[in-house]
């Protein structure tokens, strides 16, 4: 496993297994299938109800904590300083846990700020290694790192080859935050990456698949991603990606795959905005 250091000093492994839209009662099975495949960062959230799947996998691995990293996230309906801090308690709960190793804003609206001052004493008081953010797009993350006295130390977003996120990059650089990818082999509104020509071709020098080309595209440029499936094998492959390493010219033609520079779901959408609003604020 390769890691990345965050701006704290936190190792955080460059590949996890992520487990949304994981079913509460299959998320136990395909997290105890992950950590037998070697996967060592597990990611979930409030809101995908199966934390404590989680929990129970990791608890009966027989693995150590230390060597495991948890990432979860904060819900909506618990933004805000008070309900933020009673839902950190119930995550360490239900993941059976003492510590978060990552532990994330989900969505850029609601109380974030109060939110964040419930992370960062959570982070100062132990319970959490790192924090961060989701899917905070450009602007609203300018506007929500230049006034928190915590930078961000990881942003979460749609990142794939086709969905590069380009013209945030610079912006996360210049707060040390590091890209953390969810859906790096497609995802919401991202079709072609497993079926890719390109990426079958440049596959084929290694002995790789596509779907294994795309993911070590994104971990060689420091990028964490977080691939899902619950089928073991499909695991297996998803993890099998540090016996080689592409070329630059490997990497320049992927980089022409781009299509989207901010991902193909806008989380600026007023209808979208106004759908978490109303059903969760």
């Amino acid at each position: 496993m390769e890691y990345v250091k965050l701006v704290n000093g936190v190792e955080m492994p460059l590949l996890g297994y992520g487990v949304f839209r994981v079913s509460p009662d299959e998320c136990e099975r395909c997290v105890s299938d992950a950590l037998k495949v070697g996967y060592r960062l597990i990611d979930t959230a409030q809101a995908y109800d199966n934390e404590e799947g989680v929990g129970r996998a990791w608890r009966k691995s027989g693995i150590p904590r230390e060597e495991l990293f948890l990432v979860t996230k904060v819900w909506v309906s618990n933004a805000g300083e008070e309900k933020a801090a009673t839902s950190i308690d119930e995550s360490l709960r239900k993941l059976e846990t003492d510590y978060i190793d990552l532990l994330l804003i989900h969505q850029a609206y609601g109380d974030v700020f109060g939110t964040w001052r419930a992370m960062e004493k959570a982070y100062r008081d132990g319970k959490v290694r790192a924090i961060g953010v989701s899917n905070f797009q450009a602007g609203r993350f300018f506007d929500f790192a230049h006034y928190a006295d915590v930078k961000p130390m990881v942003n979460q977003l749609q990142c794939n080859a086709l969905a590069q996120q380009k013209d945030i990059q610079p912006l996360l650089d210049e707060t040390e935050t590091k890209t953390m990818a969810w859906g790096p082999l497609g995802g919401q509104g991202v079709d072609g990456i497993v079926n890719s020509d390109m990426l079958t071709a440049i596959g084929q020098k290694y002995g790789k698949s596509a779907a294994q080309v795309a993911l070590r595209w994104l971990t060689q440029r420091g990028i964490v991603a977080i691939p899902k499936s619950s089928h073991i094998e499909r695991m297996q492959q998803n993890f099998d990606i540090f016996d080689f390493t592409l070329t630059q010219n490997d990497m320049v033609q992927i980089e022409a795959m781009n299509e989207s520079d901010a991902g193909f779901i806008d989380f600026t959408d007023l209808k979208f905005v106004k759908y978490l609003i109303e059903n969760y604020g």
